[in-house]
């Protein structure tokens, strides 16, 4: 085994092949380790995410190291028969690079019985091993900006169903008509790990054949029905972007399912102090000002995160500022508005009692990427609010994050080396470090985009496997040009992580506005560790 650090709270476990992550992973669950919260395997790796204060990165390498991963895993779990319209864009480009014909294709795919080998790109997505050795085929060179949803693909030796509309570069068979991923279902992801997968060839598609859709299965309804009687939050104005955020749905890496949630938790949860509401109760996340709010009934909010200006109308037209930072008192019919902030770039709005909002997975969190959890804001929704727990005491004002960043600033983030800083040539960490990278307008809630002078230069060119990534991973893809994986960020990703921005750094990093620089400051040497293999027991 290879142990590559990912973060203060997070290693890679890197090993020989498919069949010993598989494994490895089992083993762990069968025998968990105190203070692990998270295993994401993928074609090579396991991502371990731990708690630093209950076990240190030594013991876990050591616990860990003593596994043996030599057991091959029986893939016996629930049989799912897909069936597949044979007639993608890609079928015959695949026949021509393995030298056979469709026909011949289509009869080697729905020859035999695949496994789910792991999750992850996508809610529901599933990564198929098993299937006939001699369907290997490379992702395309130009990835689709748009693959359908039911598109059934190939890339390397895996199959997979894309539950949903998105980017992709895997080569497209065909489709299927079956959902990958269902709210509806008591479990949402068709498939899970350990599954075993039949393709089944339906023939031609019908000219009524349609692949399923994905936003129409994604989003229940997510306010509840507003008595008259009771306070509510009527919304004027959007903005460009306002959501619901929680602490987010950690623990469903299983169905493919990353955390999301706030983006600045800290805000987050300075504002619910505020309130009187439990530090995680969900919040509207509001990013360049514009949104404006109008009180239904008497309540108490705050607004924290940005600072920008923040006006209060009454019904009979007089306005004011007010602060940010401490609760405020709204009546029936004020309205309160805000402006384009001046540092930092999303507010947290809170109400005394809470928002109620139907959460999804466990979540109220909105995850723009996997389109799971509530839509956007949108002007006249009106939002309950939840009745007042006992004890709740409204606190005392606070003061805003004293290191706010605006667009005439350079933002310095401290960054831990790894998993994949070898894959860079010997002067991208010196330029990682010492050059500026300017925010692009192309960055949100999944990731800041960062443009250099000079780009990174990669030493191994070759197709990393996909594996887990983290909030905070600084990815490199083929141009060069960093991203910073945020809240939204992919499950797992394909491009090699160069360093991730340290735990204390992230709520900085989601406030940092289109136009500021950022300079990333290495904390650590970027340092593997190799475990021999556990000896195996012998009778």
């Amino acid at each position: 085994m290879r142990f590559l650090p990912v973060n203060t709270d997070a290693l890679l476990v890197e090993l020989d092949d498919l069949e010993q992550t598989l494994a490895l992973f089992d083993a762990l669950q069968a025998r968990p380790i105190a203070g692990v919260t998270e295993l994401v395997p993928a074609a090579r790796t396991v991502l371990v995410v731990f708690r630093p204060d209950t076990v240190t990165r030594e013991a876990l390498i050591a616990d860990i190291g003593a596994r043996d991963t030599s057991n091959r895993v029986a893939r016996e779990g629930k049989l799912i028969d897909i069936p597949v319209h044979y007639n993608g864009e890609d079928l015959d480009e695949v026949a021509a690079l393995l030298g056979i014909t469709r026909q011949e294709v289509v009869r080697r795919h729905t020859g035999g019985t695949y496994s789910v080998a792991f999750t992850g790109f996508a809610p529901g997505f599933a990564y198929l091993s098993g299937g006939d050795p001699s369907l290997d085929v490379p992702r395309r060179k130009t990835p689709r900006t748009r693959i359908p949803a039911g598109a059934v693909a190939l890339a390397g030796t895996f199959s997979g169903v894309y539950p949903q509309a998105s980017p992709g570069g895997w080569q497209i068979l065909g489709v299927t008509p079956v959902a990958m991923w269902d709210l509806s279902r008591d479990t949402p992801a068709l498939l899970q790990p350990g599954y075993r997968v039949r393709f089944i060839d339906a023939g031609p598609a019908a000219a009524s054949t349609a692949a399923p859709s994905a936003a129409a299965r994604a989003t229940p309804a997510a306010f509840r029905p507003i008595d008259d009687a009771s306070a509510s939050l009527e919304v004027v104005a959007p903005g460009l972007q306002a959501v619901f955020q929680d602490l987010g749905r950690p623990g469903q890496a299983r169905q493919g399912v990353a955390a999301s949630g706030a983006m600045d938790r800290g805000a987050l949860r300075a504002a619910n102090r505020l309130v009187g509401n439990p530090p995680g109760q969900a919040c509207i996340e509001i990013v360049y000002g514009g949104f404006q709010v109008r009180a239904r009934g008497a309540c108490v909010a705050a607004v924290t995160g940005a600072q920008g200006e923040l006006a209060l109308r009454d019904a009979t037209g007089a306005s004011w500022t007010v602060p940010s930072h401490e609760a405020i008192a709204l009546n029936d019919g004020d309205t309160l508005t805000l402006g384009q902030p001046v540092a930092g770039i999303r507010y947290y709005l809170a109400v005394r009692g809470g928002f109620d909002v139907a959460p999804v997975l466990g979540s109220c969190s909105t995850d723009t990427l996997a389109h799971v959890g509530p839509d956007a804001l949108a002007a006249g929704d009106r939002i309950g609010i939840l009745p007042v727990g006992q004890g709740a005491i409204v606190g005392a004002p606070e003061l805003p994050a004293a290191d706010l960043p605006a667009e005439d600033t350079e933002v310095v983030l401290d960054v831990v080396l790894g998993p994949r800083t070898d894959w860079c040539d010997a002067d991208a960490v010196a330029l990682l470090a010492h050059q500026a990278w300017t925010v692009t307008p192309q960055s949100n809630r999944v990731g800041i985009r960062l443009n250099g002078e000079r780009p990174l230069q990669r030493a191994n060119h070759a197709e990393l496997p996909s594996e887990g990534t983290r909030k905070g991973s600084i990815q490199v893809p083929a141009s060069g040009q960093p991203v910073l994986f945020l809240a939204d960020h992919p499950l797992t990703g394909g491009y090699p992580v160069i360093g991730s921005v340290a735990p204390w750094h992230l709520d900085r990093a989601a406030q940092i506005p289109i136009g500021a620089r950022v300079r990333f400051n290495p904390i650590s040497e970027f340092v593997p560790v190799d475990v021999p293999a556990a000896p195996v027991a012998t009778p």
